[in-house]
C-alpha cells in the first residue's frame, strides 16, 4: 500500500521547478491519434498518468517511446488504428475519454469504456455525447462502453455548451479538425490547457480560431500531419507550491511557473498576506506571518480553479479568521473535508459551501487521499500539523505531482514514502 509519512512543523523555503501540465500532456498525447506518423510531446511531467495514456495508445496500435530523463514521448501513429479503449486502463485515467473525438473523426468508430479517475463527484459525459451526436455520430451506451459510429464522417455546425466543460470542448474540437465544414463551439472552455491543445492541433495543420475565448471556430481539413509540441507548465502544481509557501510561512521561488495563468489564486494569496513577486522565469511567494482567511468560489477559468480548492481550504483551516469556500464545479470535492476534520480542522459543510474557522495548528492523524488534489492538500495540511501524519493511498498524488516527496524535501520538509 502506498503511504506518505509527513512530519509537521516545516517552513518551506527554496526553489522548485514546475514541469509540464498533466491536464495538457495527456490530451496532447490523445490528439496525436489524428495524424499518421510520429509526433513528439516535450516538457512531459514524470507522472503515472502519462504511463497509463501511453499504454492506452499502444493498445490502439501506436508505437510509444518515452524518454523520462528528457521529459519526452514520441508517438508513432499507424494508418490503421484500433478503436477500443478497455476498462482496465480507462478506469485509472479520466483523460482517456479524450481519445473519443480523435477516434470518431479519424477511424469512424470508437468504443471507449466509461472512465474512472478521481472520486470528486459526477462528471457527466452528456456534453461530449450531445456535441458529437449533433455532428453526425451515432452514440449509445452499451455494457459500460460508449459505442460510437460515424461511417459517413462528421459535419460542422454551431454547438452551444450548457456549461464550459473542458473535456467536451476538447473532444468536440479534436473531432471537428477532420469534419466537413465549420464547427463553432459557443460557451467554450477557456483554460490554458485547452489553448495548449488547440495550438498543438494548429501546428498539425488544423484551422482553429478563437482559442481562449468563449467561441472557438474550427474549419475541417482533409488530414493532419505529425508535429512536435512542448507542454505548457502545470498551473495547478504551480498553485500548489504557491499555497504551500503561504501555509508554512515560507519563501518559495517557482521556476517555470506562469503567474498569468493564476491571477485570481495569487490575488487571494496577496489578500491572505503573502508577497508575490515575479522573477526572470517564474515568480516568488513569501510570507512571514500567519495567513489571513480568504473567501473563495470556484469557477471555470479564469475563475478560481476547482483543482486548488483543497489547498485554499487547508490554508483557511490554519488562517486567522473565518471564511467560506463555495464549490461550483465538482460537488464531490468536499469529500476532502472529511479527512481534514480528522486533523482537527473546524469546517462545516452545507451543500456547495464550506464555512471554515481557522485554528493555529492542525493535529496529526492517519488520513486517506481520495484523489490527486485532495492528496496534495492533505500533504500540505500534514506540514502544518503538530506531529507525524500518515497519508494512505498516496498513489493518487503520484498521478499529478512528479516525485512530490523529493521536491518537498528539497524545500526543507520531512516527507518520505513508507
Amino acid at each position: 500500500m502506498d503511504r506518505f509519512r509527513v512530519v509537521g512543523g516545516a517552513r518551506l523555503a527554496g526553489t522548485v521547478r514546475v514541469s509540464g501540465a498533466k491536464n495538457s500532456a495527456l490530451k496532447l498525447m490523445a490528439a496525436s491519434l489524428l495524424a499518421v506518423g510520429k509526433s513528439k510531446i516535450t516538457n512531459l511531467p514524470a507522472i503515472a498518468d502519462v504511463e497509463y495514456m501511453a499504454e492506452l495508445l499502444t493498445r490502439l496500435g501506436c508505437k510509444i517511446e518515452i524518454d523520462a530523463k528528457a521529459g519526452e514521448v514520441s508517438i508513432d501513429v499507424p494508418k490503421t488504428l484500433g478503436h477500443r479503449a478497455d476498462y482496465d486502463l480507462v478506469r485509472k485515467l479520466r483523460a482517456s475519454i479524450n481519445v473519443l473525438g480523435p477516434l470518431i473523426t479519424r477511424v469512424g468508430q470508437a468504443e471507449v469504456a466509461l472512465p474512472g479517475g478521481d472520486a470528486i463527484g459526477s462528471r457527466g459525459l452528456d456534453f461530449h455525447i450531445n456535441g458529437l451526436t449533433d455532428m453526425g455520430a451515432e452514440i449509445k451506451l452499451e455494457h459500460g462502453f460508449i459505442v460510437a459510429n460515424a461511417k459517413n464522417g462528421l459535419s460542422g455546425l454551431t454547438i452551444t455548451l450548457e456549461f464550459p466543460s473542458v473535456g467536451a470542448t476538447e473532444n468536440i474540437m479534436t473531432a471537428a479538425t477532420l469534419a466537413k465544414g465549420i464547427t463553432s463551439i459557443e460557451n467554450a472552455a477557456r483554460e490554458p490547457d485547452l489553448v495548449d491543445l488547440g495550438e498543438f492541433l494548429i501546428s498539425m495543420g488544423a484551422k482553429i480560431s478563437g482559442l481562449g475565448s468563449h467561441t472557438i471556430k474550427i474549419e475541417g481539413v482533409s488530414e493532419l500531419k505529425p508535429a512536435t509540441h512542448a507542454t505548457l507548465p502545470d498551473r495547478i502544481v504551480t498553485g500548489t507550491w504557491a499555497f504551500a509557501a503561504a501555509m508554512t510561512k515560507g519563501d518559495i521561488t517557482i521556476e517555470n511557473g506562469r503567474a498569468d495563468h493564476l491571477e485570481l489564486p495569487l490575488d487571494k494569496l496577496v489578500e491572505a498576506g503573502a508577497v508575490v513577486t515575479t522573477t526572470e522565469n517564474g515568480f516568488r511567494v513569501k510570507i512571514d506571518k500567519r495567513p489571513l482567511a480568504v473567501d473563495v468560489a470556484t469557477l471555470p477559468y479564469p475563475g478560481f480553479p476547482t483543482d486548488l480548492q483543497p489547498m485554499v481550504i487547508t490554508l483557511n483551516s490554519i488562517a486567522e479568521g473565518t471564511s467560506v469556500v463555495t464549490e461550483n464545479v465538482f460537488e464531490g470535492r468536499f469529500m476532502f473535508v472529511n479527512e481534514l476534520l480528522r486533523l482537527g480542522a473546524k469546517i462545516q459543510v452545507d451543500g456547495h459551501h464550506a464555512a471554515i474557522t481557522g485554528i493555529e495548528q492542525l493535529s496529526a492523524a492517519p488520513v486517506v487521499a481520495t484523489d490527486i488534489r485532495a492528496g496534495a492538500g492533505l500533504v500540505l495540511a500534514a506540514l502544518v500539523s503538530d506531529g507525524i501524519t500518515i497519508i494512505e493511498d498516496s498513489f493518487h498524488i503520484d498521478r499529478g505531482y512528479p516525485d512530490f516527496p523529493a521536491q518537498l524535501q528539497s524545500l526543507g520538509a520531512d516527507v518520505t514514502r513508507v
